[in-house]
């Protein structure tokens, strides 16, 4: 999800209006036996999660690598332990909560190795895991074969002797087979810094009233991503580009043809800043200066003084009575400049009172209009994907920070993520990442998105370990305990991520250390 490597329209009627964000806004791995040996298949148990004893996956482990060599009883006796636990995990899952228990995954190509993707899906049903949220799009790669991959980006799997492989729909097919549904989790408005370093696609970039891109904004020496916060290889693109839209969904349309049971939309946002811009204060903090933003922008204008003064707003960063009186001048015969959303007493009075009286009234509202504009772009973004995956008989959701659509003083959020205004037909994946050395506050984070997500299939994103303290948290078991108590109708969880609880392992996997079939 965000911060990924450590641990970020159909029917009209049913999406806000610009005039009801105005109104919103006004009012408020060669395995071999000593690897093995040296590390732990699993963390130490926790009772009442579906996870199975540490010895079953040990047993598992040691049949995988006998079939991996060729044995056939072991194959059989493995395959029969695979049927057993997927029909176990379900009659667990049903009767305890919660229901749905997922966990976010990133593979490697060394994971087609053999026996390496089976062993990765029995310790995730070893967890007492259900569904696994299988990352397939970040930092300009796609987890598809190198032959099937659209031309701007990368594959992870690239090396020749995986070229035949498709690593997605084996770990689709594999997750099946025990009984977990595997869901697509992709980047969405981050396309990864190759994208940014195209000259045939600045034009895509989302860009500040600075002229700046986000590009601008890596330090790709970094490597002290704050999970909560920070942001990864990131390059955003402009929501209201249609070169963009129409990149992300031929990179969609080929995931979607694996038929996962889900998409993830993750880096539904603009990127985070730090410091004092990480609160937008102007309206050129505003990402809104791409050459599609801008244009859909000066669009919205509802006569030609509307239009005159947005594209002045846009050009200076604010608005003089001087200029003001210029517009008037110019137009005689229209009264006040109009955009969807806003609402003034009297649109065409006569005579027009003086540009000194309005001034600040109009400055207000063209700094409103500028801030619901960035918010739609990123909701517009969002249902044009879900509705693409939707058209498919797929569910989707979007995984988001709770405090990222907030209002700071004057400003707002530099992230502004309003998930808040995201469509009620997808999944909501609060992230739920407080850090206050218990669990108040993950627990209040997640109380805040229930209070505004009626109707909405609700499914927090849990950071941390299995039993004890870890990451500046509190173990996995004592957020969801907490979480149950708080909010029993929350029935679907999930963790971030599977590196955390097999650091070992997920380390030996990419760096290519895994192999079931090796002897030695």
């Amino acid at each position: 999800m965000n911060c990924s490597v450590l641990l970020d329209r159909s029917a009209s009627s049913q999406y806000p209006r610009m005039g009801r964000w105005i109104g919103l806004l006004l009012s408020g791995l060669g395995l071999g036996t000593p690897w093995m040996a040296a590390v732990n298949p699993v963390q130490a148990q926790v009772a009442g999660f579906c996870q199975l004893p540490n010895q079953v996956l040990l047993e598992k482990e040691s049949l995988l690598r006998a079939a991996s060599q060729g044995d056939r009883g072991a194959q059989e006796r493995y395959q029969a332990l695979v049927r057993q636990h997927a029909q176990q995990l379900a009659q667990c899952r049903a009767r305890t909560w919660p229901q749905t228990q997922a966990i976010w995954l990133r593979l490697y190509e060394c994971d087609l190795n053999p026996g390496v993707l089976d062993n990765i899906m029995d310790r995730v049903v070893s967890r007492g895991y259900n569904q696994v949220y299988v990352e397939v799009f970040y930092n300009g790669q796609v987890l598809l074969p190198a032959n099937d991959v659209p031309s701007l980006w990368q594959p992870v799997v690239r090396r020749p002797e995986f070229a035949q492989r498709d690593l997605l729909a084996e770990a689709i097919q594999k997750g099946r087979e025990r009984g977990i549904k595997v869901y697509a989790w992709t980047f969405a408005m981050n396309f990864g810094y190759s994208y940014g370093q195209r000259p045939d696609r600045q034009a895509a970039l989302a860009r500040n009233g600075r002229g700046q891109t986000s590009a601008g904004l890596v330090d790709t020496n970094r490597t002290d991503v704050d999970i909560a916060k920070g942001d990864v290889d990131r390059v955003f693109i402009d929501p209201y580009s249609p070169q963009a839209r129409q990149d992300f969904a031929q990179m969609l349309q080929r995931v979607l043809q694996r038929r996962p049971d889900g998409v993830l939309f993750d880096y539904i946002r603009y990127p985070r800043q730090t410091g004092s811009a990480s609160v937008a204060t102007r309206p050129t903090d505003f990402w809104i200066y791409g050459n599609g933003a801008r244009q859909t922008l000066i669009a919205r204008a509802l006569n030609q003084k509307g239009r005159a003064v947005i594209e002045q707003f846009l050009s200076q960063g604010s608005l003089s009575a001087t200029d003001l009186a210029a517009v008037d001048r110019q137009f005689p015969s229209e009264g006040e400049p109009l955009w969807q959303g806003r609402l003034v007493a009297s649109p065409n009075p006569s005579p027009l009172p003086p540009a000194s009286a309005r001034i600040n009234r109009l400055q207000n509202d063209l700094w409103l209009l500028s801030a619901a504009h960035a918010y739609q772009g990123v909701v517009d973004f969002l249902v044009a994907g879900a509705t693409q995956v939707q058209r498919q008989g797929i569910p989707s959701g979007a995984a988001f920070f709770p405090d990222a659509n907030r209002r700071i003083g004057q400003g707002f959020d530099s992230r502004m993520q309003p998930w808040d205004r995201f469509p009620r037909s997808i999944e909501w994946h609060p992230m739920a990442y407080a850090v206050c050395g218990n669990t108040s506050c993950i627990v209040d984070q997640v109380r805040e998105v229930l209070a505004k997500a009626s109707g909405v299939r609700l499914s927090p994103v849990l950071a941390g370990n299995w039993g004890g303290f870890a990451y500046d948290r509190p173990s996995l078991e004592a957020q969801m305990n907490a979480i149950r108590q708080a909010t029993p109708q929350v029935n679907s969880v999930s963790h971030f991520d599977f590196s955390w609880q097999e650091a070992q392992f997920s380390n030996a996997r990419r760096s290519c250390r895994v192999n079931f079939a090796s002897s030695r």
